[in-house]
């Protein structure tokens, strides 16, 4: 096995910047938002909520970037998780609405009295505490990954198999989400929020706010997914990803390797996924949908496989495209991102992220390298 290079595990000064640069953005644009209108600086709600959503989907960008970047799981299900994360903030901000609701039940969610419900499910029990909605956007896509996790690789299931069956998994989520018997809403998911920890969240420092924490959570979660990958347990998925066998052969398990990153990027896009409900005000079934995941995907391939920056990169810049794309030209969007995902495939195999450093000549800083296998050596 070849030696590693140390800088593509150990580089921090691109996550840190990236870190300083999605932060400071969102200061200005929460600090503009809050200027009067007349001012020509000022920024719209809707382009705060517009942020905060990129944002959020900036970090499920990265936590697809932890497992098939590092460890070579391609995932087409983390949609899941994400969505599992808006569940949890949702189903806060549903009780956070008490007696405001249509019907006045300071218990039932107002769906919960249209579809004749009699008592709150156990599995809704504490969630009008903050603290513990926040432990169920953790414990539930971590739970759920952990267990599938568990049963995937401890089966050896690897390639386009496990990215079948991780697509399963979310469509099938979606499925079981849009039962109104299931207790979330059904079709129309969870909506109509009022605020959050006593705070509106439909006024302008409220949204500024919560962009300013989701600037920051992403940066945490950059520097801290950086910081995991980093080291010797770093070199230990870059192995695995590129020669598992012979990692095996050595002594390692690569199962456990996979499991640890697989969780904890659940649990990251969980996160996100909470985040997420806070600016768009709404989470219903269609955030299970495997589309959303296959999106995911395409963000991480535009901005550069295996570097976490350019993963939140790609997510930033593909949403912004696809917001002025479908303005202009809503029916070609798909052909569009389609055709996007085939050029990054074909001339760009390192996305934005290798583009610059080859514009720089210089070699990759973040890239995580490739281990090389004896010919006719399966990886």
């Amino acid at each position: 096995m070849n030696a590693l290079s140390p800088s593509a595990t150990k580089s921090f000064p691109g996550a840190i910047r990236m870190a300083a640069v999605a932060f400071a953005v969102t200061i200005v644009l929460a600090g503009a938002s809050l200027l009067p209108e007349a001012n020509p600086l000022h920024v719209s709600a809707f382009v705060v909520s517009l942020a905060g959503k990129y944002l959020a989907y900036a970090i499920l960008a990265l936590s697809v970037d932890l497992v098939w970047g590092f460890a070579g799981i391609l995932t087409l299900g983390h949609a899941a998780f994400f969505a599992l994360g808006g569940y949890a903030m949702g189903m806060y901000l549903m009780r956070e609405i008490g007696t405001r609701g249509v019907y006045g039940n300071p218990d039932l969610p107002d769906f919960m009295i249209f579809l004749s419900w009699k008592s709150l499910p156990w599995y809704w029990w504490g969630t009008d505490h903050f603290a513990w909605a926040m432990l169920l956007v953790l414990i539930v896509p971590g739970l759920l990954a952990g267990v599938f996790g568990w049963l995937a690789f401890r089966s050896r299931v690897s390639g386009v198999y496990l990215s079948i069956i991780t697509q399963a998994l979310t469509y099938a989520l979606m499925l079981a989400f849009f039962q109104n018997g299931l207790g979330f809403g059904g079709n129309n998911g969870l909506t109509d929020f009022k605020d959050i920890l006593g705070a509106d969240l439909h006024s302008p420092l409220t949204r500024a706010a919560l962009l300013v924490i989701t600037g920051f959570v992403l940066a945490a979660c950059l520097l801290l997914s950086r910081c995991l990958v980093s080291g010797r347990f770093g070199y230990l998925l870059v192995a695995v990803r590129d020669a598992e066998s012979r990692t095996r052969f050595l002594g390692y398990r690569p199962e456990q390797a996979k499991l640890l990153i697989w969780v904890f990027s659940a649990m990251v896009a969980g996160i996100g996924g909470a985040l997420y409900v806070t600016q768009v005000g709404i989470i219903n079934p269609g955030e299970f949908a495997p589309a959303n995941s296959i999106e995911s995907v395409i963000w991480v391939a535009v901005g550069g496989r295996g570097t976490l920056s350019g993963s939140v990169l790609g997510a930033v810049l593909v949403n912004c495209g696809k917001t002025l794309f479908t303005a202009w030209l809503p029916e070609f969007w798909l052909y569009g991102l389609g055709l996007l995902f085939l050029v990054t495939t074909l001339f760009l195999p390192q996305g934005l992220m290798g583009l610059r450093h080859h514009l720089a000549k210089k070699p990759p800083e973040e890239v995580t390298p490739e281990v090389s296998n004896p010919e006719g050596e399966e990886a």
